[in-house]
């Protein structure tokens, strides 16, 4: 459990004055499990994937009932290569198991951009630091908190 990036959560939603649930469960690894055990749709998860753009790395935050097109981010950033980052490289740039981390680049130093079709949810779901550690916040207030670029990252 890494309960130091969910404190690091806690305290930057606090801090923004932003309302949250917390839910704790079994451990959850997909996020149709996610979606189960918090009794909630799927697209209303907040899937954060990091990856390498060029040469750097970057999060993009989308729906949990959608997936990342490459060819659509490549055309619309103007970038060459983009890649999902090894499971070594997000534990070495997070700390963090895949599907735990929470769509917060700015925890991690990272860029953030988020699906604009996250917004169609009043409220997003997330993993904090942990598979068994799940928010649940207003959208609104997410992108008010991150700032993410957003654009249409999905196909």
């Amino acid at each position: 459990m890494n309960e130091g990036v969910f404190s690091r959560v806690e305290n930057l939603l606090t801090q923004h004055g932003v309302r949250f649930d917390v839910l704790r469960h079994q451990p959850v690894f997909t996020s149709e499990e996610a979606a189960a055990v918090r009794g909630v749709p799927l697209s209303t998860g907040a899937k954060a994937l990091i990856c390498k753009v060029d040469t750097s790395f970057v999060m993009f935050v989308i729906p949990a009932d959608r997936k990342l097109d490459s060819k659509r981010i490549r055309h619309s950033l103007g970038i060459r290569a983009l890649r999902f980052a090894t499971p070594d490289e997000l534990r070495e740039l997070t700390g963090l198991a895949p599907g735990a981390v929470p769509p917060f680049g700015s925890l991690f130093g990272l860029p953030t951009h988020c699906d604009a079709r996250l917004a169609e949810n009043e409220r997003i779901n997330f993993n904090a630091g942990d598979n068994s550690i799940s928010v649940s916040v207003q959208c609104a207030d997410y992108l008010q908190v991150e700032k993410p670029v957003l654009g249409s990252f999905t196909g």
